[in-house]
């Protein structure tokens, strides 16, 4: 990594640190249906634009939602067609029927991918000449966005809390993100029992995408004292209680622990930012189309590996506040404690150490993921594209492996 660079990059990081407590971060307001539909009313919105999944549709975990808005005069037009990876056709499809049927607000009830999808709507209703591919990169939505509610039926992306939406342009394949305060949700509602319908390797993976979060946002180095809090926070109750949730889909004590931990790892991230295991993961998910959470599940360690000392204060705190070793252990077993029991975790959910890599596809992957990374996130140290490489190699699947 050239040396100019990389001072450019840390002047930028010292910048973000400066400036992050002065960030116009409001986090959303967690409420109940009834109420939530009853501030709608009150506000004077009528017509909400429902985004969500066809699973989740189908599963009837729209109805608790639908109840509370029928029940406060506000009707609602659904919208079911959210790819996996939202893409910026599902926006523009979602975001014609939000203009051709009268909507005034908007509401998302399911995973990342919906709530992405209504925070494209939103961002596109706010600068309706401006395509979603222009907003890319942080804050660049501008006017007025109509109030959204989340309410997750998973405990991992965290996009309730958050004031990133990730899409995928199907013209280059290539996944980027929107950041801005403007489209952080008004609104959530944490219904544990919504997620209990969530298969196994789901909640395994959207739970580790959780931790990930919080572990990306707890060693940056642009953090503050309530993003540190709120990530410890998750990161302790995710290791407690993603097992349970995992083995048992109907413990509502694991669920609850998982959907707040998840809630407290997108406050905390949204505030002080990710890091590389987010930029492979993105990479990797807009070349193959993988789940999110199982790319961020398997390249978290080896990414924390190669930050090597620079992470190993912060890796060492995190061990100690989960309560896996005391504060007088020394902090490289203490750091190194740490990756021990993230990689135990994700063995007992199922998460595989290795996943598909074409080769020929490294080199795109890699500067996919420098692009994103470089300047912007405040990593405890600066990859180069020989050390990003050297990650994606090790998590490979090799034949014979």
């Amino acid at each position: 990594m050239n040396v100019f660079y990389t001072l450019y990059c840390r002047a930028l990081h010292l910048g973000l640190k400066t400036v992050s407590p002065l960030l116009p971060y409001r986090a959303p307001e967690a409420t109940d249906y009834g109420e939530v539909a009853r501030s709608l009313a009150e506000g004077g919105y009528g017509r909400v634009l429902l985004v969500t999944g066809k699973r989740v549709r189908g599963h009837g975990l729209l109805e608790p939602l639908l109840s509370a808005l029928e029940e406060a005069g506000i009707s609602a037009e659904i919208f079911d067609d959210v790819p996996a990876n939202p893409t910026v056709s599902c926006v523009e499809a979602a975001l014609s029927l939000y203009r051709n049927a009268n909507c005034d607000c908007v509401a998302a009830v399911g995973g990342g991918s919906p709530m992405d999808c209504a925070k494209g709507v939103c961002a596109r209703i706010a600068s309706p000449k401006k395509p979603l591919v222009k907003m890319r990169g942080a804050l660049r939505v501008k006017g007025k966005v109509p109030p959204l509610l989340a309410v997750p039926t998973t405990a991992g992306s965290g996009s309730e809390a958050t004031a990133a939406a990730v899409f995928t342009d199907e013209k280059t394949h290539d996944k980027f993100a929107v950041f801005s305060f403007r489209i952080v949700p008004k609104f959530v509602v944490l219904d544990p029992a919504l997620t209990s319908s969530l298969p196994p390797q789901a909640t395994a993976e959207t739970g580790m995408d959780a931790l990930t979060h919080a572990v990306e946002a707890y060693i940056g180095r642009a953090t503050t004292k309530y993003s540190r809090a709120r990530a410890a926070e998750a990161a302790k109750n995710i290791f407690a209680a993603l097992p349970a949730a995992y083995a048992d889909g109907n413990g509502l004590e694991a669920r609850e622990k998982m959907a707040r931990a998840a809630f407290a790892a997108g406050e905390a991230f949204t505030i002080s930012y990710v890091g590389y295991v987010h930029a492979l993961a993105h990479a990797l998910g807009g070349a193959y189309d993988l789940p999110h959470g199982r790319l961020c599940a398997v390249l978290l360690v080896p990414v924390l590996r190669a930050y090597g000392k620079k992470a190993r204060k912060k890796l060492a705190r995190l061990a100690v506040l989960c309560g896996f070793c005391e504060k007088n252990m020394p902090r490289a077993e203490a750091a190194e404690l740490f990756l021990k029991e993230t990689e135990k975790l994700c063995r007992a959910v199922g998460i595989p150490e290795k996943i598909s890599i074409e080769e020929n596809d490294i080199p795109a992957l890699v500067r996919h993921a420098a692009r994103e990374a470089n300047p912007l996130y405040p990593v405890p140290k600066i990859l180069g594209k020989k050390d990003l490489a050297q990650i994606l190699h090790e998590v490979q699947l090799k034949k014979g492996d």
